[in-house]
């Protein structure tokens, strides 16, 4: 494990192997942390190590990372920590690998800094289909737990970060025209329960310009068959 400083923010983030470099955005929601990969289908750090360079990291507020929280805040907030980290880390193309609110994470990368992200694999996209209350308590649940133990959040300044955050459309941290327009290629694996909706998936490689969907990869072979097919998709996109 190693720590990222900038200003009052501190990334945990970890590497493993060589090669083309891969930011791992884990799931988890507002928890998302390194640790969380263990309980996936797959774990990337373990399937990926033997050809890319690995970048994992607990994203802000989140396992043992930290930093201020404003009214202000959003997906933004969290695109600008990832890009800092691999500032830091020297690294200037990437792909990036991201599961549950990874891919949103990964979406906004992909706005925020087209020129660097050469290709994208969503696994189990977030997104809105009539569940808009489930990551309303999601995300109650982790600001009660950081409350608690911050006496510098406000609950007002919660309550702004969550609508920055939750409240819009689609996959949330970007719309449905940039995804019409955004030439990074991608590679979805598809979600299927209440906070990645199968829709969401299917709409994202339909609307994307360079998008492929993989539609069964949780169990049995269809595990070590997507695992091949992320592993081909990232090797033929570096």
């Amino acid at each position: 494990m190693a720590r990222f400083e900038r200003g009052r923010v501190r990334i945990e983030y970890e590497e493993r192997g060589e090669g083309f470099p891969v930011l791992l955005v884990a799931p988890g929601g507002m928890r998302s942390a390194m640790e969380l990969w263990s309980r996936s289908p797959f774990d990337p750090r373990e399937v990926l190590a033997d050809g890319f360079r690995l970048i994992a990291m607990d994203q802000r507020n989140a396992g043992a990372s930290t930093g201020p929280v404003s009214a202000s805040d959003g997906w933004h907030t969290f695109a600008a920590d990832q890009l800092a980290l691999l500032d830091h880390l020297g690294v200037e193309r990437f792909h990036v690998l991201g599961m549950c609110i990874g891919g949103s994470y990964g979406l906004r990368l992909m706005q925020a800094a087209p020129e660097r992200v050469a290709a994208g694999v969503l696994l189990q996209p977030i997104g809105h289909d009539d569940n808009r209350e489930a990551f309303r308590e999601m995300f109650d649940g982790w600001a009660r737990e950081l409350a608690a133990r911050r006496e510098d959040v406000e609950p007002t300044v919660l309550e702004a970060l969550r609508a920055n955050l939750f409240d819009g459309d689609f996959v949330f941290s970007v719309d449905r025209d940039f995804v019409r327009g955004c030439e990074t290629p991608m590679l979805i694996l598809r979600g299927n329960d209440t906070y990645h909706p199968a829709r969401v998936s299917e709409e994202l490689a339909e609307l994307a310009p360079h998008a492929e969907l993989v539609r069964e990869w949780k169990e049995g072979a269809a595990v070590d068959a997507a695992v091949a097919r992320v592993r081909e998709f990232l090797a033929a996109h570096r």
